[in-house]
């Protein structure tokens, strides 16, 4: 709520600011064309503007984050094995433990929808946590309640950027060290989740099998901060040219510069951008910086979805809604 607090008085000190600017240029406009030019008008823009800012703000903060949406995916896929027709997989990304202080029960309720879709494979993308591993400690008791349907396959995650902790100042090296190991035991430990760092796992049904491929976070994008995946070492091991993949990677960026054109990979799974946490008649000012920031992309009839988050950096959403996505894989029938 602070950092919310100074972004709205840095913004209407800005537009404040703007309002003056425009007024003194109209004022020296007087002098050649002989305008009348009074300052209430301009005062009473700038009024109009801040409180609609204001009334934004506050619609974010106390209703536009708590809402959500559960989106329905099917998508279509020549190689899927025919005994993954009809996978159900949920992916979820971003929930940003901190933005839900004090909201701890709104959180229960998502974990217990997303339960109740019964999936058969849970995906999580990245970002557990904002600044700091401290932030699991209110909210693990919760999350041990996630689960897929019975005899499911189990949830598969991946880090991403905030889960390296590069953004908590106050730590040296060594103690940021001992707070990102915190966050990867207590997702397969504690949460007994399937946390793959540039790994790969074989999930069998009868005598077919696909791989869930899981790279650490490699932002090759504009906002270049952790670059830490090894996509080369993740297809590694089991996984040959034939199996159906599915990737599980933090940044989008990825997709376009590792993925597409370079592997056999059918379907990537990201997350990170959040939609910036803001939209408006469908646009999102992040698109200027990640190209692919919310929704289903294909090139090269290879797949990206972009999860916009379940959580934020900032506790505000105005227009993207968080998200819960449901995919349902289906085999092209040719």
């Amino acid at each position: 709520m602070k950092f919310l607090i100074i972004t709205f008085v840095i913004i209407s000190a800005a537009i404040v600011a703007m309002v003056h600017v425009v007024y003194a240029l109209a004022r020296a406009g007087t002098t050649v064309f002989n305008w009348h030019i009074r300052y209430k008008p301009f005062a009473v823009v700038a009024v109009c503007i801040i409180v609609a800012w204001a009334l934004v703000i506050a619609y974010g903060y106390f209703w536009g984050r708590f809402r959500y949406e559960v989106k329905e995916v099917e998508l279509a896929f020549d190689n899927l094995p025919e005994s993954f027709d009809g996978l159900r997989i949920i992916q979820i990304s971003d929930i940003h433990l901190d933005s839900w202080t004090g909201h701890e029960d709104v959180l229960a309720q998502r974990i217990e929808d997303i339960n109740n879709l019964q999936p058969d494979i849970i995906c999580f993308t990245g970002d557990l946590v904002s600044l700091e591993a401290e932030e699991l400690d209110r909210c693990l008791h919760i999350l041990q309640r996630l689960h897929t349907r019975q005899g499911g396959y189990g949830i598969y995650s991946v880090l991403g950027n905030h889960d390296y902790i590069p953004y908590a100042f106050k730590n040296n090296p060594r103690q940021r060290k001992i707070e990102i190991q915190k966050v990867i035991d207590t997702e397969r430990d504690s949460l007994g989740w399937h946390l793959l760092m540039n790994e790969n796992a074989i999930i069998k049904q009868g005598n077919d099998s696909i791989a869930i491929l899981g790279c650490e976070n490699q932002s090759v994008g504009f906002h270049s901060v952790i670059r830490r995946g090894d996509l080369r070492k993740t297809i590694a091991g089991n996984v040959d040219k034939r199996i159906f993949c599915i990737l599980l990677t933090h940044d989008p960026t990825q997709w376009k510069k590792e993925v597409v054109g370079k592997t056999n990979i059918p379907l990537t799974l990201s997350g990170h951008t959040h939609a910036m946490q803001f939209r408006c008649f469908g646009f999102t000012p992040v698109k200027f910086l990640y190209p692919e920031c919310d929704g289903l992309y294909e090139e090269n009839r290879q797949k990206l979805y972009v999860n916009i988050g379940l959580g934020g950096t900032m506790p505000w959403r105005v227009g993207a809604t968080p998200e819960i996505t449901l995919f349902k894989l289906r085999k092209s029938v040719n």
